[in-house]
């Protein structure tokens, strides 16, 4: 089969849904700590050799672009730019084509810790944007939240990210109860000012010891109402497959219009339009973030399985993604594996 040939139905599931969109998580590592996210401590990492090589990384991103028409890579991790061959990586998926030609888009979701010295060579790899963590501006909330006093360093990277053309620059915050519920509105002034693209996200039960208090997130309808205390705000049309509702904001003051989104994964799932695949450090394959099964993709891959059969294999276990993640029902239970593991 060359690349030019799609399986047909590339990577289609019992539901309809097609997969364009690939998260790749380079490292489980990370060099904050973010209370949401991980134990003060940290968590054991992945021993080297379960990790993919950069070729192996390369190889399954080449699957899915040339073999199953994926047209969208973000690397995530744990943090991404602790990978040293991070650049390597990107460089080499830039060059791929699906099978109709198209180039796919490239980005990157950080904590934008060191970013402003690798944005350069980033760039010039073929990173197209960045998605960068950024949940207060007040000095000692972050440094709590992060358990890490690093915010210079991240609003470097943002600035960093916006100077070198990786547009548009995209800003996730998650909002917690009595965390950093006041935080909403100086970081909507801040995005809008400069032109980033702000997300709100619901904390989603992802993080450490399975300790998701419902009560603690912040929903969607009152971080809206939040916002709508200092802006006018209207419902974007054409979402699509995006997990974020856009909201266009009016010029107000010594703000500019712009958008805000809100990333409600909790009280307003958009799983029947969800068009994501996951591939985490060590090569396993997850249809989605709240899956409690995994496809080994690593084993047969350096079984010398060929590009074919790893494509079979992906299409396969893509087929059984399920209908939805039903967070707050019943069953529900977190999976194993939380959000640094799996890959943002």
């Amino acid at each position: 089969m060359t690349a030019a040939v799609l399986p047909v139905g590339g990577l289609r599931d019992a539901q309809g849904r097609v997969a364009r969109d690939l998260r790749v998580s380079l490292t489980d590592r990370c060099n904050l700590r973010c209370s949401y996210c991980m134990p003060a401590q940290g968590l054991p990492w992945l021993p080297g050799p379960d990790v993919l090589s950069d070729a192996e990384v390369v190889r399954l991103v080449r699957v899915a672009v040339e073999r199953l028409g994926v047209d969208k890579v973000r690397f995530t991790g744990g943090e991404p730019l602790l990978r040293r061959g991070l650049a390597g990586i990107v460089a080499a998926t830039s060059t791929l084509r699906t099978p109709d030609g198209t180039r796919p888009e490239l980005s990157l979701t950080t904590n934008g810790v060191g970013l402003d010295r690798r944005v350069d060579e980033l760039k010039a790899a073929g990173l197209d944007r960045v998605n960068v963590s950024l949940d207060s501006l007040d000095r000692e909330r972050y440094a709590a939240l992060a358990r890490r006093d690093r915010l210079d360093a991240v609003l470097a990277g943002l600035s960093a990210a916006d100077a070198a053309g990786l547009h548009p620059v995209k800003v996730n915050t998650v909002v917690m109860r009595g965390v950093n519920e006041a935080d909403v509105v100086p970081l909507a002034e801040f995005c809008l000012r400069r032109g980033y693209r702000l997300r709100f996200i619901e904390q989603m039960p992802l993080g450490p010891e399975h300790g998701w208090d419902p009560a603690v997130m912040v929903p969607a309808g009152e971080i809206l109402a939040l916002l709508r205390t200092r802006f006018d705000l209207t419902e974007a049309p054409g979402r699509g497959a995006a997990p974020a509702q856009e909201w266009l904001v009016a010029a107000s003051g010594d703000c500019p219009s712009g958008r805000v989104g809100v990333i409600a994964s909790v009280t307003a799932p958009f799983c029947a339009a969800c068009d994501r695949t996951r591939l985490t450090a060590d090569g396993q394959l997850r249809t989605c973030l709240f899956a409690h099964t995994e496809t080994d993709l690593r084993t047969p891959l350096r079984d010398g399985a060929g590009d074919a059969e790893l494509a079979a294999l992906w299409q396969g276990a893509h087929r059984g993604k399920p209908a939805g993640h039903g967070i707050g029902g019943p069953g529900f239970h977190q999976p194993a594996r939380t959000m640094s593991s799996i890959g943002g």
